[in-house]
Formats: C-alpha cells, sequence, structure tokens
C-alpha cells in the first residue's frame, strides 16, 4: 500500500511502532516538557504517512522520540535519540554528489539520500545542539548534521559530536565515511 509517496504500514506494524513510541515517550519525559502522548498521537492520526517514516527511522536504530511541539501549529518534532549514531545508516558519505564524486571504495549511500528515501531530514547544527540539550548523544560516534550551501559549496560538510563534556561541530570532505559515523534523521508531523 503506498500513502503520500511512502508506503503504509499494516495494521500490526502500525500498533507494534506506536507500542514502541509510547513506551519510549513515557521513559524519557525529560525530551517532551508540555506534551502529553494524546497530543502526539492526534497528530500521527491525523498525518498516517509519517509513521512510515518513523518506522524506517526505529528500524535502523534510530530510536526516535519526540523532542519538541510548534506551540502555534501543534506540530510535534520526533528526532533520533538512540545513544549512538543510528547503526543501521553507519558508513555512508554527506550527499549523492560526494556519493558519485568517489572513483574508489564508494559508500553504499550517502546521508541526505538516506533522508530523502525516509522521508526526514537531517538535523541542522542548531538542532544538533538543542538535542544535545536533552542528551549527552555520540559520546562514541559521531553525525553528519545539515551543512550550509557555502561550506558545501566548497566541497566540505559537516558533523557533531559530544567529547569532553561539550559539543563538537567538526568539517570534513563531505565525501569522506566513516564506520562510526551515520545521522539523526528529524520528522515533523
Amino acid at each position: 500500500m503506498k500513502s503520500g509517496g511512502k508506503q503504509a504500514l499494516p495494521a500490526t506494524e502500525r500498533e507494534a511502532l506506536l507500542g514502541t513510541l509510547k513506551a519510549r515517550f513515557e521513559a524519557n519525559p525529560g525530551r517532551h516538557r508540555g506534551i502529553t502522548w494524546e497530543q502526539v498521537v492526534k497528530r500521527l492520526e491525523a498525518n498516517p504517512a509519517k509513521l512510515w517514516s518513523l518506522s524506517e527511522l526505529e528500524k535502523t536504530g534510530g530510536e526516535p522520540d519526540v523532542i519538541g511541539r510548534d506551540a502555534k501549529t501543534g506540530e510535534v518534532t520526533f528526532c533520533d535519540c538512540a545513544a549512538e549514531t543510528p547503526k543501521g545508516r553507519r558508513s555512508v558519505c554527506y550527499d549523492d554528489e560526494a556519493l558519485e564524486a568517489r572513483k574508489e571504495n564508494k559508500p553504499k549511500a550517502s546521508a541526505l539520500g538516506l533522508a530523502e528515501a525516509m522521508g526526514v531530514e537531517l538535523l541542522d547544527e542548531a538542532g544538533y545542539r538543542a538535542l544535545q540539550a536533552l542528551g549527552p548523544f555520540d559520546q562514541k560516534t559521531s553525525s553528519w548534521i545539515l551543512t550550509p550551501p557555502a561550506v558545501r559549496e566548497l566541497g566540505g560538510a559537516l558533523f557533531g559530536d559530544y567529547r569532553y563534556g561539550r559539543v563538537f561541530t567538526y568539517h570534513n570532505g563531505a565525501e569522506s565515511y566513516y564506520g562510526a559515523r551515520s545521522f539523526r534523521g528529524v520528522l515533523r508531523v
């Protein structure tokens, strides 16, 4: 079945995913102060195609959880909240341009390409720092973050991690990839 360009989840998978999301939501109240599970479910019921994207985040080890809600629109923000960058998406370069530029030892995919296929976005630097305020995350790994066009045009891309009690943002060639680097997806519902 298709729904909004993405596959719709069968009822059993949908219920299992909602159960997992609810359990994680209830286990981590500090990530979403002032937001109720009922508000989240209401948004998901109004946007059922988004469950497919959340399922993809979950399947690849992201452990998505609610990290915010827009007070004006009611939009809920989910983000990968696994302690380390999602294992099922590691060893990817930054974008498809970088993937095509590699002539040897190409990675399997790019972070932006995977994010688009999953129907999610990469966290930008401000979003990554906001997530780390709920964390710490990426104490042994790192995550690609959305890179400003001016940096990308020069061949670079940004990534972040948490070391020595603080958040660091670094740069690398966009075509680089490492076994301990992935990306954290963000989804607004």
